[in-house]
């Protein structure tokens, strides 16, 4: 079982930490989002699991090894930090065999990322004519070329049209599903919740969280139930009796708030209340990762009120 740990992991750039004794395991068969404000420390942390970076204190491992002691690195770890580390003179195909056989790749493999990647088609242009989604694309391709069992992708939808998106989010699912150990940082948190099953979420350098997706938010949005109905009198009437409150909304339905659904249906099912929707409301990933990070924004505009 390959993982990745991170163990009192520490970075400092003079008198900043960017990373603050930080402790964490990623481990296989889950896509890991790895979440946190511009300056949280997120670049920094992947960087020192591969060995870009030196430590102050600390360690991270893949597999238990640092990753500066691999051998044919590319076969255990395959990481995209930056879209532009090819070289724009280079072919997208001379880009990879070059990969390919500094790592003892078979040949083969570069066709065949080039296909799953789907730049096929530009494999002789060179990468200085790529546009962004294209080099993200050509990043991928290089980080799947040594079919790896850890991959860590750093905001791996930057610049990927909406269909590129969606097979971003495939891939990902995919291979979690093989039972590799994925770890995606990014920004986008709608995205995010389409692909991660487990978050670790940083701030300032500190761990705020490293708990599966769905307690994350669970634990930080309070469920809420969605209620329409033809008679609203009976609908609150039913509500109060078991010590609920129904807010109206412009539109014409209600919500309540600290509830669920199966118990609301219940309610206004035993009063006989009339029922056009009822759904469970529940909380987003923004909304969690809104609420646990108000105070670890280290990059943020302040009211005008708060500058004068």
């Amino acid at each position: 079982m390959t993982t990745i740990d991170v163990h009192n992991l520490t970075k400092e750039y003079g008198t900043r930490r960017a990373v603050d004794d930080l402790t964490f395991t990623v481990r296989p068969g889950h896509v890991t989002g790895f979440l946190g404000p511009n300056g949280a420390g997120k670049s920094t942390t992947m960087r020192l699991v591969l060995g870009l970076d030196r430590a102050t204190s600390g360690t991270a491992t893949v597999g238990g090894r640092a990753y500066t002691t691999l051998h044919e690195p590319l076969r255990h770890v395959g990481a995209l930090l930056d879209a532009d580390a090819a070289h724009g003179s280079r072919t997208a195909r001379n880009h990879l065999r070059v990969l390919a056989a500094s790592n003892r790749v078979p040949a083969r493999r570069v066709d065949e990322v080039m296909e799953e990647t789907g730049i096929a088609s530009v494999a002789r242009s060179r990468v200085k004519a790529f546009s962004l989604g294209m080099r993200q694309r050509l990043g991928i391709a290089a980080a799947l070329l040594g079919d790896p069992e850890v991959v860590m992708l750093d905001e791996p939808s930057n610049g990927l049209d909406p269909e590129g998106i969606i097979w971003i989010r495939e891939l990902l699912r995919r291979m979690a599903a093989e039972g590799r150990t994925v770890l995606v940082s990014s920004h986008l948190m709608n995205e995010t919740a389409s692909f991660a099953d487990h978050l670790v979420v940083l701030g300032r350098g500190r761990l705020l969280a490293d708990t599966p997706m769905r307690d994350f938010i669970d634990a930080r949005v309070r469920p809420r139930v969605r209620v329409r109905t033809s008679d609203a009198t009976a609908l609150k009437a039913a509500l109060a009796r078991h010590g609920h409150d129904a807010v109206e909304h412009d539109d014409g339905y209600w919500t309540v708030q600290h509830a669920r659904v199966d118990d609301i249906g219940r309610i206004v099912s035993g009063a006989g209340v009339p029922v056009l929707e009822l759904a469970s409301d529940e909380g987003t990933l923004e909304q969690a990762y809104l609420d646990l990070t108000a105070a670890e924004t280290e990059f943020a505009a302040q009211p005008k009120e708060a500058r004068r």
